[in-house]
């Protein structure tokens, strides 16, 4: 569903943990954490606060560890 992103709580090339919050989206007056699935590295941001986003566009890129 569309939405808006709200904040990106990290920054390319940062290790991130499973579990992890990478960013946070407003769809539907609600806010969704959006968590990384595996351990690695952010290897690219595609969005930035205050983008319209829907589902079929990436927010980042990440690379396992």
């Amino acid at each position: 569903m569309p939405g808006k992103v709200v904040k990106v709580n990290v920054a390319e090339g940062e290790a991130v943990r499973k579990n992890q919050t990478l960013a946070i989206v407003e769809a539907m007056k609600m806010e969704n954490e959006i968590k990384s699935p595996l351990e690695g590295f952010v290897k690219k941001i595609y969005v930035s606060a205050g983008d319209l986003v829907d589902s079929e566009k990436p927010l980042l890129e990440l690379e396992p560890k």
